[in-house]
């Protein structure tokens, strides 16, 4: 593995083969997707940025923009002399991945999009302005208590406990500043026409998801010709971490169709 700077995003490379990126959501990191490395090593190059103000992602000086995230992933993909590629996204990375599938077609051979989302409902953009604001003033403790509460399902805090712990930990570990630009970023962006996306596109929903429910993703689907959902049982927004078997399974199998 090795980790490069590029579009001032940290980037975590590893692997041969055909190029996978993996693009985690708000709170998250290239970690987001540590629990899928089993089934994509030896078969796929895989590559994991932490967006700009995530993870070991510095915060730049201006404000960040969903539409930049993905203007930054498309150029991270050309310096790393990606042609084509599949992608997958949790949470405000779908929104990102689906605004890029539609500017750069060419670019996107697949979609896995988890927890997806169109864009935030106009009753949470105030909500999210908040939470920015008590990030900046209050650090993350509060948040990340208040997040997991809700986004972490009971079944998974009492069956999966690690799942917690790590959905915790990813938000713990957010620089303050940048995970209250990101969430000003997701607050100001506008729905992407999904009837625009060409590429085969699997969508996995939680089924006791508060943040995108399994009604968003089957409206998404019903926009995309051809796309697949699944909805998890007993699971609700950290799909990667609650789920890791069955989401593993689900992207093994669809992979595999794309070639």
């Amino acid at each position: 593995m090795s980790t490069q700077t590029i579009e001032r995003m940290a980037v975590e490379v590893e692997g041969e083969g055909d190029p996978i990126i993996l693009v985690h959501g708000l709170g998250g990191s290239s970690n987001t997707w540590t629990p899928q490395l089993g089934i994509l090593a030896g078969r796929y190059r895989i590559i994991r940025p932490d967006l700009q103000g995530s993870g070991r992602s510095p915060l730049g000086a201006g404000p960040l923009s969903v539409d930049g995230f993905a203007d930054s992933l498309i150029r991270m993909a050309k310096v790393l002399g990606v042609e084509r590629a599949h992608f997958a996204g949790h949470s405000l990375g779908t929104i990102i991945l689906e605004k890029i599938a539609i500017a750069e077609p060419r670019l996107v051979r697949s979609l896995t999009l988890c927890g997806p989302l169109l864009a935030p409902p106009d009753q949470g953009r105030q909500g999210l302005k908040d939470r920015a604001a008590k990030a900046r003033a209050e650090g993350m403790a509060d948040i990340a208590d208040a997040v997991l509460a809700g986004a972490v399902s009971a079944h998974s805090k009492q069956a999966n406990p690690v799942a917690l712990a790590a959905a915790r930990e990813s938000l713990m570990r957010q620089c303050p500043q940048g995970y209250a630009a990101t969430c000003e970023a997701l607050a100001a962006v506008e729905a992407a026409d999904v009837t625009r996306i060409t590429a085969p596109t699997l969508l996995i929903a939680g089924e006791n998801d508060p943040v995108a429910p399994p009604s968003i993703a089957r409206t998404i689907a019903d926009r995309i010709k051809g796309a697949r959902v699944h909805v998890l049982p007993r699971i609700a927004h950290w799909t990667t971490f609650e789920a890791a078997a069955e989401v593993n399974a689900l992207m093994k199998d669809f992979l595999a169709a794309q070639r």
